[in-house]
């Protein structure tokens, strides 16, 4: 029992972090109906920044947060801008060639400028934990939840509460009837990437304390956050924190239990039986 609450809250922690890249990529798809498969290099930019901050400037990983997420939005906003908005209304496998192949120059841009090197950011506490009732509880893990819970709360007051977030789910629900009500569709769409890229960043700061950063990491968180999107239902701001606990839990799980190579195919398992027997995602609305 006790391995299997360990694995359970290690579970949660981790997939506190991935639900903030799922809402990202949801934010992104439901108000411009884009699929972004740069968003986990959007990531991989958020944890080279944050590495460098730390190693230049020995600013605190968590820290570094509140440089790191206005730096993605303004990121985020200009790729909106200049290339994304030249395709919204276009075929999908438009959309999905030009994500891709900016993805592809910022992994070989990183590449070239810092090579190919893995780097680890070995901060005081990368490696601390502390026990509560003989459970083991990963410091950095414990702080990254923390800050994504309080992240996500925030997001959700903008969302519900102010006027440039109502006007975002508006857009979100309805692109053209937004647009008769007078809202600016289009600077809510660069809001909205904005948004994404800061969410994609903030994740890729949270887990830099922990993970291996190299170039090519995005394409793994990429998948993920797919994955986290649709098991939670496209578009669901919801369901996307509730699939990112899910895929960390599963994730957790199936590596103690069937160790740690098949801990991706339980989460792929578990992706498919979603859509065997709710293709819409978990808070997904059915069409039928």
């Amino acid at each position: 029992m006790t391995i299997f609450l360990q694995s359970l809250i290690s579970g949660i922690l981790i997939g506190g972090v991935y639900a903030l890249i799922g809402i990202g990529l949801t934010i992104i798809f439901g108000v411009m109906r884009v699929i972004n498969f740069a968003h986990g290099d959007l990531l991989m930019v958020g944890m080279y920044g944050t590495f460098y901050l730390f190693t230049l400037f020995n600013i605190d990983p968590f820290i570094s947060i509140v440089i790191t997420m206005p730096l993605m939005f303004l990121y985020g906003g200009f790729l909106q801008k200049v290339f994304i908005n030249r395709i919204l209304g276009s075929l999908p496998q438009n959309q999905i060639l030009l994500t891709i192949g900016m993805g592809l120059i910022m992994s070989n841009g990183i590449m070239l400028a810092f090579t190919s090197d893995y780097k680890i950011l070995s901060t005081d506490y990368s490696s601390s934990s502390f026990d509560i009732l003989g459970i083991s509880i990963s410091t950095p893990l414990l702080i990254s939840f923390a800050i994504t819970a309080g992240i996500t709360a925030v997001l959700y007051w903008f969302l519900l509460k102010t006027d440039t977030g109502q006007a975002i789910r508006a857009t979100a629900q309805d692109r053209e009837a937004a647009q008769l009500m007078g809202i600016n569709v289009k600077r809510m769409s660069i809001i909205a990437f904005g948004l994404g890229a800061s969410l994609a960043g903030t994740a890729g700061a949270l887990i830099s304390p922990t993970y291996y950063i190299f170039p090519q990491v995005g394409s793994t968180f990429t998948l993920k956050a797919f994955v986290i999107t649709v098991l939670g239902g496209m578009g669901s701001i919801v369901g996307a924190t509730l699939g990112g606990i899910l895929i960390g839990v599963a994730e957790s799980i199936g590596g103690v239990y069937f160790g740690s190579g098949w801990k991706e195919v339980v989460v792929f398992v578990l992706f498919l039986l979603v859509l065997l027997f709710k293709p819409s995602g978990l808070m997904g609305k059915s069409n039928t």
